[in-house]
């Protein structure tokens, strides 16, 4: 098969005339599906609906000694720190415990650098005449938004197949106005890289200019394999703690994507240092998290082994729909020329970049037709893609059902808009 380019003028018009009443076949339906964002769906839902069950008695309430239904224990009950630990390979000590959404302590973190400023900060940050941060690109549009919200001067770091492009961090973090990095280490969003080990000890052994620089370390999936075995994955904590940075990084993880995403609980692990003054100012914030919840957690997921055993039943749900969006954009998008994609095998995304110009025009196709997908752009700093290329499919939610209807629609879309830029 040609591709588009390849094809002749008449060729093209035929091709677009044939592609746009598939199109408005699709868009008759009438299909609304939003896959703006990575959420389970039902299926996934249902399957750890026990954990609202696990918990039944006043006897079940106290946990090392402490009764999770009282006040106290700002940092978390130790069952959960342990939890954590043992999902990623740090120590308990290192481990704070939040609520649903590890992207709160992310929040406070930068907060608290801006209004008190780090363990390390000379001043607080909101004193600082310039405060840059790098972000590693195609990336996670909430991190970029925290920092953006806070006037961060936004770096734009090129990812490669092994992570952040670390010649050009390295050569970056000497600037002492750089005072952080945003990293998904482990089936990175959206492209569903997984930093090299190479890639991971070059961040640890980072020797910046800043004496307060932070690695921001989201391993938001951490145990989110869907094709294959879990892949191992070294600790960052003790890593940095080789490297003489033992304070230079933030570690974040939650359960959203492996019991409940609104109902969950999150983890912010670090140095004792960094824990200690955070907490300090923690204190004043509030008394603690839910520990009902922690407790919860604690009983259904037991350990690192029964977690992982969940995630296997987790991705017998996600492996058809991952394997429905790559089968359909091989058939339908590959022999043209037009688009090139990720091939994950976990995470929550499928990273398209379609050849330049073409992600506006294709998500608002896909948007008239019913099916809203991230908007182009927020993949990158400021939402603005300097190649208009970049699209987040987020298979997660819907059905293959109906997910083979959605990629219908997205293929038709981008065909179309490709087509309208050749000059049909």
């Amino acid at each position: 098969m040609m591709t588009y380019a390849q094809m002749s003028a008449a060729q093209r018009r035929a091709e677009y005339e044939a592609v746009l009443a598939a199109y408005e076949t699709c868009k008759a339906e009438g299909l609304q599906l939003n896959m703006a964002r990575g959420k389970p769906g039902k299926a996934q839902l249902d399957l750890v609906s026990g954990i609202l069950t696990v918990l039944n008695s006043p006897e079940q309430c106290v946990s090392d000694g402490i009764d999770v239904r009282n006040y106290g224990e700002l940092t978390g009950i130790p069952a959960a720190k342990r939890l954590f630990a043992d999902i990623l390979g740090c120590k308990a000590e290192e481990c704070f415990i939040g609520g649903s959404a590890s992207l709160t302590l992310m929040y406070d973190t930068i907060a608290k650098a801006f209004t008190h400023g780090l363990l390390h900060s000379e001043k607080p940050w909101s004193k600082l005449e310039k405060v840059k941060w790098l972000c590693p690109a195609p990336g996670y549009d909430r991190h970029f938004k925290i920092t953006e919200s806070f006037g961060c001067e936004m770096i734009t770091i090129p990812m490669t197949p092994t992570g952040p492009d670390m010649d050009m961090v390295e050569e970056l973090v000497k600037d002492g106005d750089v005072r952080g990095m945003w990293c998904v280490p482990k089936y990175s969003n959206p492209d569903g890289i997984v930093y090299s080990a190479e890639t991971v000890r070059r961040i640890a052994a980072l020797q910046p200019a800043a004496p307060d620089f932070t690695v921001m370390w989201d391993n938001a999936y951490c145990v989110h394999e869907f094709d294959g075995d879990f892949v191992p994955f070294d600790d960052i904590l003790t890593l940095c703690r080789e490297a003489g940075n033992p304070d230079m990084v933030y570690e974040y993880a939650s359960t959203s994507k492996i019991t409940l995403p609104g109902a969950g609980i999150s983890v912010m692990a670090s140095s004792r240092a960094n824990l200690d003054y955070m907490e300090k100012h923690l204190n004043i914030q509030m008394i603690s998290y839910d520990k009902v919840n922690q407790l919860r957690h604690v009983l259904y997921l037991k350990d690192k082994a029964h977690t992982l055993a969940l995630m296997k039943q987790h991705a017998q749900i996600m492996y058809p729909k991952f394997r429905c969006v790559l089968e359909m954009l091989e058939a339908e998008i590959e022999p043209l020329g037009i688009a090139t994609w990720q091939k994950p095998k976990g995470g929550y995304f499928v990273s398209v970049n379609t050849v330049p110009g073409l992600a506006k025009r294709t998500l608002q196709l896909c948007k008239e037709a019913g099916v809203t997908m991230t908007g182009a752009g927020a993949t990158f700093p400021y939402g603005v893609d300097p190649n208009d290329s970049n699209i987040r499919i987020a298979p997660s939610l819907p059905p293959v059902a109906e997910l083979e209807k959605a990629m219908a629609i997205f293929c038709a879309s981008l065909k179309i808009a490709a087509l309208e830029q050749l000059g049909v």
